[in-house]
């Protein structure tokens, strides 16, 4: 009869979510949990751009006041990605619970029980209830702005509103990888970007690093991006892939703007790779507690000259190793004394940041460089996009 009733209670709010309309998830979720589980409160608390507050989903204009993501329970569950319970007044539990779709943080629900002995068996299904949301977040978002509107605590320039919506997500999890990317300025950021794609067999990763600034810089970005994915789901080689692009940037631009690219294709069973260089990103790698600069054979960048031609190099990853990819804007800042940033800063932030999951490596490395430059805003885009490689 006990597993009967958690299979029932479950069903009924994954019915409740899967029914509802793409903009009412949330009063689905809060009647659900009123019915089943006595919840007194139910709030859905999504991650902004910049992964600094976690923004609660009301109605607009938004009035209710973001928690931090670094220093309140909230923010406990969202970096530790496991449930997270305290007591409330009158012997009540609030229980804040991690919403993530395959490895992409979106937030944390938290939900108010009027019985402050939470037993593992609710928590469970409160954590299963939270995966269904998450799952129908990211698709309500193809016809609801509510919750890319939550998203944010201030505005986005109209680059940065492109860039964000040409991205994958932030991060990704499967059971050979774990990837985690972040891009700054997040509220203005304009050229740099990263994507990738797995299949059964294959994990393909990009990072890209636009030339130019604002719009100008984010169209450069979104042609080039997209004339790789459309090669890519051709089933066109990763060589290939980048030579379609360089001529789609060309014919576009005629060489006034190109684009540096750093291409991925990675066996996942054998941890093989074919490695296109195409400018100006760069990869450190971690291995067996030793950071150390991967460099490859250097290719003309995407649409600088007519049909260039591209080749490829063979690259292997160890189960183990961490991979941290990083943008001009990361390893050439430069500090209020004019020093660059550099190898041996880069490669202490990846020491340093060596227990954290890869979702949090490159928040936690674009902080310290926040130090180093010594102001918050950047005056060039950032991007650290980081692979941890566990093979099968």
């Amino acid at each position: 009869m006990g597993v009967s009733k958690i299979v029932n209670r479950f069903v009924t709010a994954e019915r409740a979510l899967r029914t509802a309309a793409p903009d009412e998830l949330l009063d689905a979720v809060r009647r659900v949990l009123a019915e089943e589980y006595a919840a007194e409160s139910v709030e859905l608390f999504l991650a902004d751009y910049g992964l600094t507050v976690l923004q609660p989903v009301s109605e607009l204009p938004y009035t209710t006041e973001p928690v931090s993501l670094h220093n309140s329970t909230v923010g406990r569950a969202f970096g530790a990605q496991e449930a997270f319970v305290e007591s409330a007044p009158g012997g009540a539990a609030r229980v804040h619970l991690p919403v993530t779709v395959r490895g992409d943080r979106l937030g944390v629900l938290s939900v108010a029980l009027p019985d402050g002995d939470v037993v593992p068996g609710v928590l469970a299904e409160l954590a299963d209830i939270a995966e269904v949301l998450g799952h129908e977040v990211v698709v309500a978002e193809r016809d609801t702005d509510v919750y890319l509107q939550a998203r944010r605590k201030d505005r986005l320039t109209l680059a940065a509103e492109m860039q964000w919506q040409l991205l994958p997500g932030r991060s990704c999890a499967r059971r050979e990888f774990e990837l985690g990317a972040q891009l700054e300025p997040a509220y203005a950021i304009y050229g740099d970007n990263f994507d990738w794609s797995a299949t059964a067999d294959h994990l393909m990763l990009y990072v890209t690093n636009g030339m130019g600034e604002g719009i100008e810089a984010s169209l450069l970005t979104n042609l080039a991006i997209n004339a790789l994915r459309n090669a890519r789901r051709a089933g066109i080689a990763l060589a290939d892939q980048a030579a379609l692009a360089d001529q789609a940037v060309y014919a576009h631009y005629q060489g006034r703007c190109y684009l540096s690219v750093l291409m991925f294709d990675f066996e996942l069973a054998t941890g093989r790779a074919k490695v296109v260089d195409a400018g100006s990103p760069q990869l450190l790698r971690l291995r067996d507690g030793v950071v150390e600069r991967v460099t490859f054979e250097a290719q003309l960048p995407l649409g600088m000259f007519e049909e260039t031609d591209y080749t490829t190099q063979q690259f292997q990853v160890e189960p183990g190793d961490r991979l941290v990819f990083v943008s001009d804007g990361v390893y050439a800042v430069a500090s209020p004394k004019g020093e660059a940033y550099g190898d041996a800063a880069l490669a202490r932030a990846v020491m340093s940041t060596r227990l954290l999951p890869a979702a949090e490596v490159p928040r936690a490395i674009l902080r310290e460089l926040t130090g180093h430059r010594g102001q918050p805003a950047p005056d060039d885009d950032a991007l650290v996009v980081c692979l941890d490689w566990r093979g099968r």
